[in-house]
């Protein structure tokens, strides 16, 4: 008899567009074949019309909770940002609280053989005496985010902030932890970490995968020789201080060697001063969401990736590689990836070596190509879905075989 998953999120899935919803939709495809999914999610009314209608596609059932979450930058939001100094959960944790989502998770748990948080943020609505084994499913060490985005920050007052912010977050993410019957993370280094920090014992790593079949070059597209391009969701923190630090630390420096290079930045929600910036720059190409990233990625000289912040693992690498692409990461942004400095990437982690990574790449292209072959080769040896999901399925049998209390 497959087992029956019940598998709680904030969001839907479409627009599969971000690297969280990428590796819950490549791992959920991969599950129903031998498992029966009832996806339960909030729901804010900002996913694809037809988003609904698409779950099929990674679950047998699927249960929608309404919930209202404010839009960044508005006044709401700057509100709510305030309001939350007097909670002792941090704001990315109390935002997705849900009384809703709460009663139909004990309703419905009952039902099930598992259930599965899938991020830390759903968890805030999960009891902890729950009669189902229980299994979170971790993309990142959250709080590792906020210090380093507290870290980074210049200024006083949101430097203050984010403190606060980040302690938060240290606390409840120990606390959560060693809450379930298993800790899934997508790095060893992210394991180690939970277990040394967070004291948690039940915490297995998973590696990250990646679909190999649509991640390939097509050949139809001429590759542009002074191009670099960079990927992911721009209302993501980290990947808007990845471009605020390549734009003014990192690219002036590339261009007094290569005076004609050019950034493509391809993702949905630009802020707005890089947006300000495309319209003063023309070397800046800002191109706000897009149904398809292989045609831009098929088209770089180079893949960057100047990282500050984040935790788990980019699944922007493998895609990357798997298209073939020589790619200049900082050490964080290849954080918890078993690549080499080298062979498959390189990795640089100051303004001055990273323009220099880069230059050297767009000025010899034997290099480029062969970091780019071996990159390709390993990914589509190592890493596909179906290995990653068989690995994950394990570790929810390991929960299922835990002695529940109720």
């Amino acid at each position: 008899m497959s087992v029956r998953i019940l598998w709680l999120k904030t969001e839907l899935l479409h627009p599969v567009d971000k690297g969280g919803k990428i590796r819950t939709y490549n791992m959920l495809k991969e599950l129903k074949r031998n498992c029966h999914i009832t996806y339960l999610t909030l729901d804010d009314g900002t996913a694809d019309n037809n988003a609904r209608e698409l779950a099929s596609e990674y679950c047998h059932d699927l249960v929608c909770v309404p919930h209202r979450r404010r839009e960044k930058f508005t006044t709401g939001f700057y509100v709510e940002l305030a309001l939350n100094l007097a909670s002792d959960l941090p704001y990315a944790i109390k935002k997705y609280e849900s009384p809703e989502m709460r009663r139909e998770i004990e309703k419905r748990v009952g039902q099930f053989d598992v259930l599965i948080c899938d991020f830390l943020a759903p968890a805030a609505n999960v009891r902890r005496d729950l009669n189902c084994a229980t299994v979170l499913f971790q993309h990142n060490v959250e709080a590792m985010i906020w210090k380093r985005h507290y870290e980074v920050q210049t200024n006083a007052a949101r430097k203050a902030y984010l403190y606060r912010q980040w302690r938060r977050m240290v606390d409840f993410e120990a606390a959560t932890c060693p809450q379930f019957d298993c800790v899934v993370a997508v790095s060893r280094e992210d394991r180690e970490q939970m277990e040394r920090e967070y004291g948690v014992r039940n915490v297995y790593d998973i590696p990250t995968g990646v679909d190999t079949a649509f991640f390939r070059p097509s050949g139809e597209r001429q590759g542009k020789p002074h191009n670099l391009v960079f990927t992911g969701s721009m209302d993501w923190l980290p990947n808007e201080d990845a471009i605020r630090y390549f734009t003014e630390q990192i690219m002036p420096r590339i261009k007094q060697l290569v005076p004609d290079v050019t950034l493509t930045v391809v993702g949905r929600d630009p802020y707005p001063g890089l947006v300000e910036l495309s319209k003063r720059d023309s070397s800046v190409i800002v191109t706000g969401r897009v149904e398809d990233v292989r045609p831009y990625m098929e088209e770089a000289a180079v893949y960057v990736i100047p990282l500050r912040i984040g935790g788990g693992t980019r699944l922007k690498i493998y895609e990357a590689m798997a298209m073939e692409k020589p790619i200049v990461s900082t050490s964080i942004g290849a954080e918890g990836l078993p690549v080499t400095n080298g062979e498959e990437i390189v990795l640089a982690d100051t303004p001055e070596t990273f323009a220099d990574a880069v230059v050297k790449l767009l000025t010899d292209r034997n290099l480029a190509d062969e970091i780019g072959q071996r990159a390709a080769a390993r990914v589509r040896r190592e890493f596909g879905w179906d290995t990653v999901a068989d690995s994950f399925a394990a570790i929810c049998e390991r929960a299922i075989e835990v002695p529940q209390t109720v």
